[in-house]
């Protein structure tokens, strides 16, 4: 039975529907040897090709769930000398895409799947999926005074400007959970997020730890473990 080509590469894990569709108007896609055209249909036995990479259709899609520990890399491409996440799992799973990128001095959750549909509506900004985090700032005079805790509470929940490249980012929960430490939840992902607006109330994080994406949780998951789930 015939699928459309953008389903075909979807299917392989390579990319999203919208990216799919893009390519092809690119001419970036060929189907047994021939530039393809957007809404052809093919078997899956046919050669699909994309910049010369042949695609593969799997039988269904992976879900994992990894605890990435501080100093490893959440890139696509790893480079010489660094800790990647991709390096924590099988090879045989073969082409991945992550979902949720952690900087890397931060740890835990982070989602690798061959779903490209699931991959672009969990990570685009218009949909605000949550993702929570346990934050513990560096110790001193100023967090120890319980109005300075307010402070950073009120300024987190109402907007911190941090910078031409962010601007004013908020969290949609935050509550201190012990000493010097928060939970706080963002539907924001902008780089470095939350260390950027600790820096600008004169804090710095210590540690960075996410706990949750969406409904998909780290629970007791041991750091540098990893472990498939089903949606």
């Amino acid at each position: 039975m015939s699928i459309t080509l953008q389903k075909y590469i979807v299917d392989a894990g390579f990319c999203s529907r919208r990216k799919a569709t893009e390519l092809i108007q690119a001419g970036r896609v060929f189907v047994n040897g021939k530039k393809a055209e957007l809404g052809q249909r093919v078997n899956r036995d046919d050669l699909v090709e994309i910049d010369g990479e042949k695609l593969n259709i799997r039988e269904k899609n992976i879900y994992i769930k990894l605890n990435k520990p501080s100093g490893y890399t959440c890139t696509s491409k790893k480079f010489s000398g660094e800790k990647n996440v991709f390096d924590l799992v099988d090879r045989d799973y073969g082409k991945l895409h992550i979902v949720g990128r952690l900087d890397k001095d931060s740890r835990g959750l982070v989602i690798l799947t061959s779903d490209g549909d699931f991959t672009y509506k969990m990570t685009h900004p218009s949909n605000e999926h949550e993702k929570e985090y346990e934050v513990e700032i560096m110790d001193s005079n100023l967090t120890a005074d319980g109005e300075f805790v307010d402070m950073i509470i009120h300024k987190f929940m109402n907007g911190v400007d941090i910078g031409e490249d962010g601007g004013v980012v908020k969290a949609r929960n935050i509550q201190e959970i012990d000493k010097n430490k928060f939970k706080i939840i963002l539907t924001q992902g902008k780089k470095r997020q939350i260390r950027r607006m600790f820096s600008k109330l004169g804090c710095v994080v210590e540690d960075l730890k996410r706990t949750r994406i969406g409904n998909v949780k780290l629970d007791d998951l041991k750091s540098g473990m990893y472990q498939e789930f089903e949606l």
